[in-house]
């Protein structure tokens, strides 16, 4: 019995022992990442604050998930709390908040790269979905934002707690996108717009985030175990429907069969995109290879 004991109680001491090795570990590395400074140095942007322009980054804002998290007037909100893994906070990017003392390039270094002034990452920002956004539209963005009515608004922190450290330990959560992105400097020009699956493919990219980048679904990086995943949309799960049903999707939130889509997808969004947008994405939509749904990207 002695035997017993004595070989339990050592087992469950090299758990624990194993156990804060762990997260001394995902401290360490989580701490070291956050410390990396990455250069950003692409050509400077020309922004320009006539109504076309200011138009055009309104509708960019609404309809490419920046009013989701920031919010409609873009002065930041609480995202969620996911207890032990992570309080995600987006920042009010009106004038009043986040963004007042930045250039342009820095806010567009913020989009496209993930990257603070300081050349420090953000933690959690979707980058993936705006990292090719043509200069024009990054641009277009930028003036929407610095003409937002300010607020003093303050949402509070972001927290990073123990659980998202030690998953990001073993590559399983996306604390710093920016680690993963090629920052070399380039000009981005986006194809024309139109309802083409080439145009489709650049609007395609909001998508990434959720979806995954083949498009076959996966549960959302990051996002609590009870967040629905993002759908299958290849052809292997979309095969069925037609260019109308995509629409009635996107525009009422209903499927072919009349149910409602799970109210996470934001496509109250994607209802303010315009008809070539949409047009466009079903085209992209029907050139990606068919995946089934259990495969994840």
């Amino acid at each position: 019995m002695r035997k017993f004991l004595k070989y339990v109680a050592t087992l469950l001491g090299v758990l624990v022992l194993g156990v804060l090795l762990a997260f001394g570990l995902a401290w360490f590395k989580t701490e070291r990442a956050l410390d990396k400074t990455y250069t950003v140095n692409d050509p400077p942007l020309t922004v320009l604050r006539d109504t076309e322009t200011l138009t055009h980054g309104g509708h960019l804002f609404a309809t490419r998930g920046c009013a989701d998290c920031h919010g409609a007037d873009g002065a930041g909100k609480l995202v969620f709390d996911a207890g032990p893994v992570m309080r995600l906070v987006a920042p009010n990017l009106t004038p009043g908040g986040r963004l007042k003392d930045r250039t342009v390039d820095q806010i567009a270094a913020a989009i496209r790269h993930g990257v603070k002034p300081d050349g420090h990452p953000l933690i959690f920002m979707p980058i993936q979905d705006f990292h090719e956004m043509g200069d024009a539209d990054t641009a277009a963005l930028i003036a929407y934002l610095q003409a937002l009515p300010a607020s003093a608004n303050d949402p509070g922190p972001l927290e990073i707690r123990p659980l998202a450290k030690l998953m990001y330990l073993f590559d399983k959560f996306p604390l710093l996108p920016a680690e993963k992105l090629d920052h070399a400097p380039r000009a981005r020009t986006p194809p024309p717009v139109g309802r083409t699956a080439a145009y489709g493919q650049y609007v395609a990219q909001g998508c990434i985030g959720c979806h995954g980048r083949n498009f076959a679904g996966q549960h959302v990086p990051g996002t609590p175990p009870s967040f629905p995943d993002a759908r299958n949309l290849t052809p292997a799960a979309l095969g069925g429907w037609q260019e109308a049903d995509f629409f009635r999707a996107l525009r009422e939130g209903k499927r072919p069969d009349g149910s409602a889509i799970d109210p996470f997808m934001p496509w109250q969004a994607f209802a303010k995109m315009s008809d070539d947008e949409i047009a466009a994405l079903w085209a992209y939509l029907q050139t990606v290879p068919p995946v089934a749904s259990k495969q994840k990207s």
